[in-house]
């Protein structure tokens, strides 16, 4: 009987931005499985949060913890808490694709899809915050076969700062860059943009208005996702259909009940779990299939490392319906280096299923060994999410 005998975090330094946060979880067998958690500026929190829950969890049988262990939306650790929980969950699916000798998704249910198309996250890679920078990076991404994109131009707003004149000059910028996105990258591309919960009701109608003669695909996360926003939520997605855009959100979500009161209040057209936050890879699946159900788009949340990426295609290749998946664009060439067993290559605008010989993910111990932890500052997620 497999039992998990081992659970260690480690840290991947890649940007003066961002740190990756994975877990490798050892089996009795001396297999490893890997996990991704992945929180900027919480890593050590992470890795304390590891330090508390092993004890429950070494000894446990793959079989236990697939079915006992589960993400609660209410845990007192919160966002931080569940990145453990999800990041180990993916570690045990991969221990148990391993010891089945199947690719992680042939666990989760039959193949809907034999290519899974993706879009390029380009915000990181632009280090020029302006249009031409954003049209720069974009230029990069689709001489790599990318034909769908997504930035964030919104540096620096906040809801306080929205009816303001810097407030103003700042969704002015944005703007510019998303006009100098459609311009350089033509009527056929698929473009959306992400606001990270910096307007307020007013100013994200307003936007949206103003983004019109761009026909952006989707608008996200224009709000803070809590209780008191859902009625302007609901009046910002009406403001977004009536110009033939969706509303995009619930990436820092957890757990099919807080998935499921999004689609009972009707705030959103596509939603977009994270592996990394919302329970994991079953989990996930779940909360799949039951927006398919309500009519919901699924579009997994995957802005960071390759771990994440992994476990997310798996579920995304089973799952009813799955617009496409995010992938971080050129943030550090760490990505293609620290990841091994795998291929993740994006080719011609998408990701296919595993070949037979392709199926387990490792990382590269040196690869996380030369490049440890630095401090980093906290994520948007965690500053204007509340």
């Amino acid at each position: 009987m497999t039992t998990i005998a081992r659970i260690d975090s480690h840290i991947l330094h890649v940007s003066a931005k961002t740190n990756w946060w994975f877990l490798a979880v050892t089996d009795s067998s001396g297999a490893v499985g890997w996990g991704e958690g992945s929180l900027n500026g919480w890593e050590p929190v992470l890795d304390a949060l590891t330090g508390h829950m092993r004890p429950q969890w070494i000894g446990l049988t793959l079989e236990q913890a697939a079915q006992q262990i589960r993400v609660n939306p209410g845990a007192v650790t919160g966002l931080t808490g569940h990145c453990v929980v999800s990041a180990f969950l993916q570690a045990v699916l991969s221990l148990q694709s391993q010891h089945a000798q199947k690719a992680p998704h042939e666990l989760l249910g039959p193949l809907r899809r034999d290519r899974l198309p993706v879009y390029a996250n380009i915000n990181r890679a632009t280090i020029e915050r302006s249009p031409a920078g954003f049209v720069a990076t974009a230029r990069r991404a689709r001489a790599q076969g990318y034909t769908r994109f997504k930035a964030a131009p919104f540096d620096g707003l906040s809801p306080q700062l929205c009816a303001t004149r810097e407030g103003r000059m700042r969704i002015g910028h944005g703007i510019d860059c998303m006009a100098a996105l459609r311009d350089a990258m033509g009527p056929d591309a698929l473009l959306m943009v992400d606001c990270h919960w910096r307007f307020d009701e007013a100013s994200a109608v307003q936007t949206l208005r103003d983004l019109e003669p761009i026909g952006l695909h989707w608008f996200e996360c224009p709000l803070a996702e809590t209780h008191t926003h859902w009625a302007a939520m609901r009046r910002v997605r009406q403001a977004a259909n009536d110009r033939g855009v969706m509303l995009a959100a619930a990436e820092t979500q957890v757990g099919l009940a807080s998935f499921q009161t999004l689609f009972d209040e009707g705030l959103y057209d596509v939603v977009m779990p994270d592996v990394k936050y919302c329970g994991g890879p079953w989990e996930m699946l779940r909360i799949a299939e039951r927006a398919a159900e309500r009519g919901v788009r699924f579009s997994p949340h995957n802005p960071t490392g390759p771990v994440c990426t992994w476990h997310s295609l798996q579920v995304a290749l089973v799952a009813p319906e799955c617009a496409m998946l995010e992938v971080q664009f050129e943030e550090s060439e760490l990505t293609d280096r620290v990841s091994q067993g795998v291929d993740l290559q994006v080719q011609q605008g998408g990701l296919r299923p595993p070949p037979a010989h392709r199926r387990v993910q490792q990382l590269d111990r040196a690869v996380l060994a030369g490049h440890p932890y630095q401090s980093v500052p906290p994520g948007i997620e965690s500053q204007l999410n509340a």
